[in-house]
Protein backbone atom coordinates (compact mmCIF):
# COMPACT_ATOMS: atom_id res chain seq x y z
CA UNK A 1 0.00 0.00 0.00
CA UNK A 2 1.35 3.39 -0.98
CA UNK A 3 1.03 5.97 1.74
CA UNK A 4 0.20 9.48 0.67
CA UNK A 5 2.71 12.06 1.80
CA UNK A 6 1.46 14.60 4.31
CA UNK A 7 0.40 17.82 2.58
CA UNK A 8 2.91 20.59 2.97
CA UNK A 9 1.62 24.13 3.22
CA UNK A 10 4.70 26.29 2.64
CA UNK A 11 2.93 29.60 3.23
CA UNK A 12 -0.27 29.07 5.22
CA UNK A 13 -2.96 31.70 4.88
CA UNK A 14 -4.35 33.49 7.89
CA UNK A 15 -7.43 31.26 7.67
CA UNK A 16 -5.30 28.08 7.67
CA UNK A 17 -3.17 29.35 10.56
CA UNK A 18 -6.21 30.28 12.68
CA UNK A 19 -7.80 26.91 11.93
CA UNK A 20 -4.60 25.05 12.89
CA UNK A 21 -4.20 26.91 16.18
CA UNK A 22 -7.85 26.46 17.20
CA UNK A 23 -7.71 22.79 16.25
CA UNK A 24 -4.82 22.22 18.64
CA UNK A 25 -5.81 24.31 21.66
CA UNK A 26 -8.04 23.03 24.44
CA UNK A 27 -8.90 26.43 25.91
CA UNK A 28 -10.63 29.46 24.40
CA UNK A 29 -8.19 31.91 22.84
CA UNK A 30 -8.85 35.59 22.23
CA UNK A 31 -8.15 37.17 18.84
CA UNK A 32 -5.56 39.43 20.51
CA UNK A 33 -3.63 36.45 21.94
CA UNK A 34 -3.83 34.73 18.58
CA UNK A 35 -2.73 37.79 16.55
CA UNK A 36 0.75 38.30 18.02
CA UNK A 37 2.24 34.85 17.26
CA UNK A 38 0.61 34.89 13.81
CA UNK A 39 2.23 38.26 13.08
CA UNK A 40 5.54 36.80 14.30
CA UNK A 41 5.00 33.98 11.77
CA UNK A 42 4.77 36.58 9.00
CA UNK A 43 1.00 36.86 8.64
CA UNK A 44 -0.96 40.09 8.67
CA UNK A 45 -3.19 39.48 11.66
CA UNK A 46 -5.33 41.76 13.77
CA UNK A 47 -8.49 41.02 15.73
CA UNK A 48 -10.88 41.88 12.89
CA UNK A 49 -8.90 39.82 10.34
CA UNK A 50 -8.91 36.86 12.73
CA UNK A 51 -12.66 37.19 13.29
CA UNK A 52 -13.12 37.29 9.50
CA UNK A 53 -11.04 34.12 9.16
CA UNK A 54 -13.19 32.46 11.83
CA UNK A 55 -16.34 33.38 9.87
CA UNK A 56 -14.80 31.82 6.74
CA UNK A 57 -13.86 28.65 8.62
CA UNK A 58 -17.36 28.35 10.10
CA UNK A 59 -18.93 28.82 6.66
CA UNK A 60 -16.72 26.04 5.28
CA UNK A 61 -17.49 23.74 8.20
CA UNK A 62 -21.22 24.35 7.85
CA UNK A 63 -21.34 23.94 4.07
CA UNK A 64 -19.19 20.81 4.30
CA UNK A 65 -21.57 19.18 6.77
CA UNK A 66 -19.00 18.95 9.54
CA UNK A 67 -20.06 18.59 13.19
CA UNK A 68 -17.59 21.20 14.42
CA UNK A 69 -17.86 24.98 14.71
CA UNK A 70 -15.75 27.71 16.16
CA UNK A 71 -17.72 29.30 19.01
CA UNK A 72 -17.12 32.36 21.18
CA UNK A 73 -16.61 31.02 24.69
CA UNK A 74 -15.44 32.94 27.77
CA UNK A 75 -14.22 35.98 25.74
CA UNK A 76 -12.25 33.79 23.31
CA UNK A 77 -12.82 31.31 20.51
CA UNK A 78 -12.69 27.53 20.59
CA UNK A 79 -13.37 24.74 18.11
CA UNK A 80 -16.33 22.74 19.43
CA UNK A 81 -18.80 20.13 18.25
CA UNK A 82 -22.38 21.09 17.45
CA UNK A 83 -24.93 20.33 20.20
CA UNK A 84 -26.68 17.69 18.08
CA UNK A 85 -23.88 15.18 18.64
CA UNK A 86 -23.66 15.55 22.42
CA UNK A 87 -25.52 12.27 23.03
CA UNK A 88 -23.04 10.34 20.90
CA UNK A 89 -20.08 11.97 22.64
CA UNK A 90 -21.52 11.29 26.10
CA UNK A 91 -22.07 7.65 25.18
CA UNK A 92 -18.57 7.33 23.72
CA UNK A 93 -16.74 9.01 26.58
CA UNK A 94 -19.02 7.58 29.25
CA UNK A 95 -20.61 10.16 31.47
CA UNK A 96 -18.63 9.94 34.68
CA UNK A 97 -20.66 10.29 37.85
CA UNK A 98 -17.72 12.02 39.55
CA UNK A 99 -17.84 14.89 37.09
CA UNK A 100 -21.55 15.51 37.51
CA UNK A 101 -22.78 18.21 39.80
CA UNK A 102 -25.21 17.28 42.54
CA UNK A 103 -28.62 18.93 42.68
CA UNK A 104 -27.43 21.06 45.62
CA UNK A 105 -24.32 22.13 43.66
CA UNK A 106 -26.38 23.04 40.58
CA UNK A 107 -28.84 24.99 42.72
CA UNK A 108 -26.04 26.88 44.47
CA UNK A 109 -24.19 27.50 41.20
CA UNK A 110 -27.38 28.88 39.63
CA UNK A 111 -27.93 31.25 42.54
CA UNK A 112 -24.34 32.50 42.29
CA UNK A 113 -24.51 32.87 38.50
CA UNK A 114 -27.71 34.92 38.54
CA UNK A 115 -27.07 36.98 41.71
CA UNK A 116 -23.29 37.49 41.67
CA UNK A 117 -21.51 38.84 43.53
CA UNK A 118 -23.24 37.17 46.49
CA UNK A 119 -22.33 36.20 50.04
CA UNK A 120 -22.65 32.75 51.57
CA UNK A 121 -25.32 34.08 53.97
CA UNK A 122 -27.41 35.32 51.02
CA UNK A 123 -27.04 31.95 49.26
CA UNK A 124 -28.11 30.13 52.42
CA UNK A 125 -31.07 32.47 52.88
CA UNK A 126 -32.27 31.67 49.35
CA UNK A 127 -31.64 27.91 49.62
CA UNK A 128 -32.78 27.59 53.22
CA UNK A 129 -29.89 25.24 54.14
CA UNK A 130 -26.20 25.49 55.01
CA UNK A 131 -24.13 25.71 51.83
CA UNK A 132 -20.50 25.79 53.00
CA UNK A 133 -19.55 22.34 51.68
CA UNK A 134 -21.29 22.91 48.35
CA UNK A 135 -19.51 26.26 47.92
CA UNK A 136 -16.21 24.59 48.76
CA UNK A 137 -16.79 21.90 46.10
CA UNK A 138 -17.66 24.57 43.50
CA UNK A 139 -14.47 26.44 44.41
CA UNK A 140 -12.47 23.18 44.06
CA UNK A 141 -13.96 22.62 40.60
CA UNK A 142 -13.05 26.24 39.69
CA UNK A 143 -16.63 27.04 38.71
CA UNK A 144 -16.80 29.89 41.23
CA UNK A 145 -14.26 32.18 42.82
CA UNK A 146 -14.00 34.64 45.66
CA UNK A 147 -14.90 37.90 43.91
CA UNK A 148 -14.11 40.18 46.83
CA UNK A 149 -15.51 41.11 50.22
CA UNK A 150 -18.82 42.72 51.07
CA UNK A 151 -18.86 46.18 52.63
CA UNK A 152 -20.83 45.03 55.68
CA UNK A 153 -20.16 43.82 59.21
CA UNK A 154 -17.57 41.05 59.22
CA UNK A 155 -16.70 41.70 55.55
CA UNK A 156 -17.96 38.32 54.29
CA UNK A 157 -16.59 36.89 51.04
CA UNK A 158 -18.46 37.52 47.81
CA UNK A 159 -18.71 34.70 45.28
CA UNK A 160 -18.94 34.90 41.51
CA UNK A 161 -18.52 32.61 38.52
CA UNK A 162 -15.27 32.00 36.65
CA UNK A 163 -14.23 31.73 32.99
CA UNK A 164 -14.20 27.94 33.59
CA UNK A 165 -17.93 28.18 34.42
CA UNK A 166 -18.54 29.99 31.12
CA UNK A 167 -16.53 27.38 29.26
CA UNK A 168 -18.22 24.40 30.93
CA UNK A 169 -21.68 25.76 30.18
CA UNK A 170 -20.85 27.02 26.68
CA UNK A 171 -21.43 30.70 27.39
CA UNK A 172 -19.57 33.64 25.87
CA UNK A 173 -20.49 35.90 28.80
CA UNK A 174 -22.68 35.80 31.89
CA UNK A 175 -25.35 37.83 30.09
CA UNK A 176 -25.97 34.79 27.86
CA UNK A 177 -27.64 32.92 30.74
CA UNK A 178 -31.28 32.15 29.98
CA UNK A 179 -33.83 34.52 31.52
CA UNK A 180 -35.46 33.34 34.73
CA UNK A 181 -39.18 33.22 34.05
CA UNK A 182 -41.58 33.89 36.90
CA UNK A 183 -38.83 34.85 39.35
CA UNK A 184 -38.33 38.38 40.56
CA UNK A 185 -34.74 39.50 41.08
Amino acid sequence: MNAKPDPVIPNPTLREAVEAVLLTTDKPITPAKLAEPLRNAGLEADASAIEGAIEEINASLESGGFVARIERIAAGYRLMTVPGVSGVLAAFHGARAASRLSRAALETLSIIAYRQPITRAEIEAIRGVASGEVIRSLLDRRLITVAGRAEELGRPMLYGTTPEFLQQFGLARIGDLPAMEGVSA
